[in-house]
């Protein structure tokens, strides 16, 4: 990265930062249960969040499922964590969230605070904030810059920043986004069951989403809209599956009494529906990825940054969980991987300790 973020030299950032992780890591500062870890002391903004305050161990950058699973491991693994959290859930919009053992059926507002809640008791620092920028330093971690001019420094990074829906440009569907337009049957397909399915084509597989919601209701029709026709073998299925397809542009969607009644055609068509499914643009919210220098790899959904079993990345010292590295990823698979990540982290942040000691002759 050419720019500095920061707006000091890379030699002054590089000096302090590396002076500072020796001390934590000569100390135990960065490896004991300090004030910063102690049942309770975890705070929405401390003192920690500010420039000169020292050194996280891990700054996990997103609050959602996988960045506060990632957190809970860190804190429980007593390693000084802060959590940056810009406050754009991808499932905001859902009044529930479906399919997560024991937690089926829970709004994602209270599943945010519950783990907002059980992270502070392991003295987790969390703050609201946008990074925006990360200059790496080596073994010394990385100095990072927020939008509000805050400076953070940490020794690993953990990304869990997210994806953002692009919806189709059809009138109506932006405001029903989340009530009675769907783009998830494993998410909604229970509570909509048997209703009049509609599904507004995906540009690139345009029979796939109405092939599956057909589990979920006898009354499919598939609207092309923009897409190109199916192939043959898709044809085949949709016919099988008993999916009208109907031909031309949506113009927009019909709302009577504060639901959606019809799905309206370029032509003055109108096509009585229940629910729509749409098959949304997927963008990673991977910025601070990219810009560090991260691999990535195409998929049917769109590009996405490349991590390994471990979800290492391919920058030294940055893992990555959630929809920031796949679109599939559901609440209950982003928490999974930032645990999974966390575990990781942690190790990888104790063996550099004990082959530090080991290489100076400390016993």
């Amino acid at each position: 990265m050419n720019e500095n973020p920061l707006g000091e030299t890379e030699t002054q950032i590089r000096t302090q930062i590396r002076t500072e992780a020796e001390a934590d890591t000569e100390t135990g500062a960065g490896t004991e249960a300090g004030a910063g870890t102690e049942a309770g002391a975890g705070t929405e903004a401390g003192a920690g969040t500010e420039a000169g305050a020292g050194t996280y161990d891990v700054v996990v950058v997103g609050g959602g499922a996988a960045g506060l699973s990632a957190a809970l491991v860190l804190g429980r693994a007593r390693r000084r964590t802060l959590v940056v959290d810009a406050g754009e859930p991808r499932n905001a919009p859902a009044a529930h969230m479906q399919g997560y053992l024991t937690r089926d059926g829970m709004s994602p507002a209270d599943f945010l605070a519950a783990g907002r809640q059980e992270i502070a008791a392991y003295g987790v620092d969390r703050t609201h904030g946008l990074v925006t920028g990360a200059v790496p330093h080596g073994d010394a971690g990385f100095a990072l810059t927020l939008a509000d001019g805050r400076r953070l420094r940490a020794r690993r990074l953990v990304v869990t920043t997210g994806l953002a829906d692009e919806l189709p440009a059809v009138d109506g569907v932006a405001e029903r986004w989340g009530k009675d337009v769907l783009h998830c049957p494993y998410c909604h397909g229970w509570e909509v069951r048997d209703r009049a399915f509609g599904v507004l084509a995906h540009p690139v597989m345009p029979a796939h989403q109405a092939l599956m919601v057909s589990q979920w209701s006898p009354d499919v029709t598939l609207f092309l809209h923009t897409a190109p026709d199916p192939s043959p073998e898709d044809t085949a299925r949709l016919a099988a599956a008993g999916v009208t397809v109907v031909t031309g542009e949506v113009a927009g969607l019909v709302v009577e009494e504060g639901g959606l009644t019809g799905v309206r055609m370029a032509d003055g068509r109108v096509v009585p529906r229940e629910v729509l499914f749409v098959g949304t643009r997927t963008r990673p919210r991977d910025g601070l990825l990219t810009a560090l220098g991260a691999a990535t790899h195409e998929t049917p959904l769109g590009t996405f940054v490349t991590v390994d079993e471990t979800f290492r990345t391919s920058v030294p010292g940055v893992w990555a969980a959630g929809n920031v590295i796949g679109a599939q990823e559901q609440v209950v698979n982003a928490a999974s991987g930032g645990y999974r990540a966390a575990a990781m982290v942690n190790a990888d942040l104790l063996f550099a300790d004990l082959d530090r000691k080991a290489g100076a002759g400390v016993a």
